[in-house]
């Protein structure tokens, strides 16, 4: 075996580039060392680059399932606002009619005062009235 086909074993191609036989033999390997490292260093930068562009992808998608779901419940919000505005109407009024009938209680003299009307809404399962014991069809004489 020559001494060439030994060092093409272990070394690249470009060392035998003919325009690099003048060079003195450490320059001419410290100039082809160089190239590959600056090769392998676009590789790397080329990589990153990928990763970051797939990254920002991901990121794109993900920040529009985000907004759509923003949207969504931006959506509901304002229903379930528009339902408590209505909800807190109907309250107002219902107050209002309660204070009136409060009012024509107390001024045809059925109650005294004010502290003696029960108010139904605050406590639904008492009864303003007094139960009675409603006696049964038998003891009625027509």
């Amino acid at each position: 075996m020559s001494i060439i086909n030994q060092n093409s074993s272990s070394c690249s191609a470009s060392e035998y580039d003919p325009k690099y036989e003048n060079l003195d033999e450490k320059k001419r390997k410290r100039m082809i060392s160089n190239r590959e490292s600056a090769r392998r260093s676009r590789m790397r930068k080329q990589k990153k680059l990928h990763d970051l562009t797939a990254e920002v992808r991901r990121l794109h998608t993900s920040n529009n399932d985000i907004i759509g779901k923003i949207n969504g419940i931006s959506e509901k919000y304002m229903i379930v606002a528009a339902e408590n505005n209505v909800l807190k109407a109907q309250e107002r009024e219902l107050a209002e009619k309660l204070m009136t009938l409060n009012n024509m209680i107390v001024s045809i003299g059925l109650v005294v005062d004010d502290t003696q009307v029960p108010d139904p809404l605050m406590k639904p399962w008492e009864f303003p009235c007094s139960m009675q014991a409603i006696p049964s069809s038998s003891t009625f004489q027509f």
